[in-house]
């Protein structure tokens, strides 16, 4: 079958592998739709990050780079292991990622999102959603309601992140936010603060057309750092306060000190992106203005189940988040190297998996 393989930075290639059998414990699946994720861009350009290195096996998958990539993707069920009682063949699905050892103290306490041996289909080898099928354990398989497409499937995953952030800044419903960064995961962020009742929503962005998706999303005002005084900007905006929360999503150092310097005393930081290199940050800010600062990778199974029923109940509007649609075949020209020319032009591609 068919399957978008990174090689190393740079170097994804469209090869052939072997079409994946089904085991004990596992679903296979024709995969619909895999969404393109930040994740995936920053192993492109700088990988690999969360992508076994040659000579370092994946201590869950034993695999090691060239791996298949993406790991927001859904589609149909096609086989059923043994074992596996939540699915039957025929039944959408969205895949929740998450690989983990069940067995380490955040696994046992729910939290396998911070498993000791934490791996990612689609990153950490063993198969991806950039391909025709998939086979993957049965516990990362979830099931779409009635009424809910693959396509809003595939957006679960970088939705899921969102919420998981929203959740762990323990922002309650009329309290001010601050987004720095209208990228894809800035952008569902956006989607999850309006969900949870966050008045005024801001963001933080330079690039135009990001900047107008933003206020498409529902962004209350956005501020331009290249053009203005974003802390500055936002203490006008909250009264002198500041807001009460910010994320950054955007993982660069400039964008984590305006969060720190533009929330109000006693507010929180989270930090959503990933980083690919350290930043400087004073402390002092911190501790004199007591904020709480938190960090999320990923999200907990009870978030990605809670994702789904927000998008089936439209307490979450996908509507305006897929900017684009390509072919599996076009995944390079069409996906990645148009993200690193045109970014600025992209909340989410989605790439359509061949029918088979």
């Amino acid at each position: 079958m068919k399957a978008a393989v990174f090689h190393g930075p740079g170097d994804i290639r469209l090869d052939d592998v072997v079409e994946p059998e089904i085991a004990q414990g596992d679903v296979k699946v024709k995969i619909d739709w895999c969404g393109i994720c930040g994740t995936d861009l920053h192993e492109y350009l700088a990988g690999p990050i969360f992508i076994p290195a040659a000579g370092q096996p994946h201590p869950l998958t034993g695999a090691t780079m060239p791996v298949t990539l993406g790991h927001e993707f859904a589609g149909t069920v096609v086989e059923v292991g043994g074992g596996v009682g939540r699915v039957s063949t025929g039944d959408t699905v969205a895949i929740e990622p998450v690989l983990r050892c069940g067995e380490c103290t955040a696994c046992r306490q729910g939290f396998p999102n911070m498993c000791d041996k934490l791996g990612f289909y689609g990153l950490a080898g063993g198969g991806g959603g950039m391909s025709e099928f998939a086979v993957v354990p049965g516990y990362t398989v979830h099931k779409l309601p009635d009424g809910l497409t693959t396509e809003q499937g595939a957006l679960v995953e970088p939705i899921a992140v969102g919420l998981r952030a929203v959740r762990r800044s323990g922002l309650q419903p009329g309290q001010s936010a601050l987004v720095l960064g209208a990228g894809p995961i800035g952008a569902v962020t956006m989607l999850c603060l309006k969900a949870a009742g966050a008045e005024p929503i801001l963001v933080a962005e330079v690039a135009e057309a990001r900047k107008a998706k933003a206020l498409e999303l529902g962004a209350d005002a956005v501020i331009d750092p290249s053009t203005e005084n974003a802390v500055e900007r936002v203490k006008e905006l909250t009264g002198g306060e500041g807001v009460d929360h910010a994320f950054d999503a955007a993982g660069i150092e400039a964008t984590l000190q305006t969060a720190i310097r533009a929330t109000r005393k006693g507010g929180s930081v989270t930090i959503i992106s990933i980083w690919e290199k350290p930043a400087m940050i004073d402390p002092n800010e911190i501790v004199l203005a007591e904020l709480d600062l938190h960090g999320i990778i990923a999200y907990t199974p009870e978030d990605f189940a809670d994702t789904i029923v927000m998008i089936t109940d439209g307490q979450i509007d996908t509507r305006g988040v897929v900017t684009s649609r390509i072919e599996l075949d076009d995944i390079v020209a069409d996906g990645f190297d148009e993200l690193v020319a045109h970014k600025d032009r992209h909340v989410k591609i989605l790439v359509r998996s061949p029918e088979g």
